[in-house]
């Protein structure tokens, strides 16, 4: 069965991950992606490269796609993408504001040639305002964003360090551009109209922290404004950002010390448990499953108040004791346990040995392409289920200049046509 976006033609002109992954999740929709790269190939094939313009981050980021090269410094290679988007029904960009329009690619030059286009244009920090125009990445949405304050971290040095697990603007970009797309491909069958649908790193960062950069003026005097008063005072100094981050810290021990028991990890006698409990219930089921008494952690008994000055005792001396009885058995010993009463809990692991977990495989993760230069390899691929519509990937990433012939000729290019092309620099690796 086809993909719920079978017939959909997708033309991208994206680097690196925020705008590639979005073009992914399109692809494993059932979308046709073509990719255009410059003569020189998206920036991410060199970076980690194992193979001359192969490396897994492209081979990742761009999986389910067929390939072109385009010269867009040409007048030649721009007028190809004019012709090309009459046939296409959504263009991906992600490129500073005024790149765009300066190679005559923008959302109004390329409607007037394709009224039905869905145009997705993802920047760093949006369309408008002071900072519309500068450059940015994942990493200066962090920063920028507050989610890097947020995470805590710093170096050795004192210095702000970034959120090292994944690209998270990136990837929120990639998925709210992802949902943005088939939202308006839903509004164009009801309308018949194609639209500009515009995200950015910095929205995408700051969605991801809606309960926290959010404003609840009761609740903030009471559990923000303190450590905000202390944040204010360190900047007022001219202090580091260290201490910066530990004036911040007040915030997550003063509302969530006694929370935050039941929601961490700890150390096992092998590795690491990680704790996923929330309500009051579940809370109990870990005291029952570990063999803890009203003695030993009274943070949910009757009077108790995280807002005292007192609570912190209690809440380490709970701690003491439920670190010291999850370092006393195995980590098999105590999922046991928790599992059989029922609470949230999680051995932790590690990424570079999860495609061979038997719940990794069970929802169909692991996902085995064959690439035509470097042969076998195992990716991630879609895990969303549709009993109708099945999400499937669409084969391994293009290499680089493979595509480009093939798909002149599926929008009415001749072979003379194409020679001329190549022969002028506009399209191909030979324009470089």
């Amino acid at each position: 069965m086809p993909g719920p976006l079978d017939g959909i033609r997708v033309l991208e002109l994206t680097q690196i991950i925020a705008g590639p992954m979005c073009g992914v999740m399109l692809s494993d929709f059932g979308a046709d992606v073509v990719k255009i790269e410059s003569p020189l190939g998206d920036g991410i094939r060199v970076i980690g490269q194992f193979a001359p313009n192969e490396s897994k981050g492209y081979h990742v980021f761009n999986r389910g796609k067929r390939g072109i090269v385009l010269n867009l410094q040409t007048s030649e290679g721009r007028s190809v993408i004019h012709r090309l988007i009459r046939d296409f029904d959504v263009f991906l960009i992600n490129a500073r504001p005024g790149v765009a329009e300066r190679l005559g690619i923008d959302y109004e030059t390329l409607s007037a040639h394709n009224q039905r286009l869905i145009y997705l244009d993802n920047t760093a920090f949006g369309p408008e305002g002071p900072s519309a125009g500068r450059a940015g990445a994942d990493i200066i949405a962090q920063a920028y964003s507050g989610l890097m304050v947020g995470d805590g971290k710093v170096d050795a040095q004192g210095n702000p360090t970034l959120i090292t697990a994944t690209t998270p603007a990136d990837f929120g970009a990639a998925f709210t551009g992802a949902a943005a797309v088939c939202a308006a491909l839903f509004h164009r069958e009801r309308s018949g109209r194609g639209q500009l649908i515009e995200t950015s790193l910095l929205g995408a960062a700051l969605t991801m922290q809606t309960s926290i950069a959010s404003r609840q003026p009761v609740s903030d005097a009471i559990l923000v404004q303190p450590s905000r008063d202390a944040m204010y005072d360190v900047r007022a100094r001219g202090g580091s950002y260290r201490e910066l981050i530990e004036a911040r810290s007040g915030i997550r021990s003063l509302t969530g010390s006694a929370y935050l028991l039941y929601y961490g990890g700890y150390q096992t006698a092998d590795g690491a448990i990680m704790l996923g409990c929330v309500t009051p219930t579940n809370r109990q089921q870990v005291r029952n499953a570990i063999g803890l008494t009203n003695a030993d952690d009274a943070t949910d008994a009757p009077g108790f108040n995280p807002l005292d000055p007192g609570a912190a005792s209690v809440v380490e001396h709970a701690q003491r004791n439920i670190a010291d009885r999850f370092r006393s058995n195995t980590t098999e010993h105590w999922l046991n346990r928790l599992d059989a009463a029922g609470a949230p809990a999680s051995q932790v692991n590690t990424p570079e040995d999860i495609l061979d977990d038997p719940q990794v495989q069970a929802i169909g993760a692991p996902l085995q392409l064959d690439h035509p230069l470097t042969g076998p390899e195992t990716l991630i691929g879609p895990t969303i289920r549709m009993s109708d519509s099945p999400v499937e990937a669409q084969g391994p990433s293009p290499v680089l200049d493979a595509d480009t012939d093939d798909v002149l000729r599926e929008h009415g290019y001749d072979d003379d046509e194409i020679a001329a092309l190549r022969a002028s620099g506009a399209v191909g690796i030979g324009s470089a």
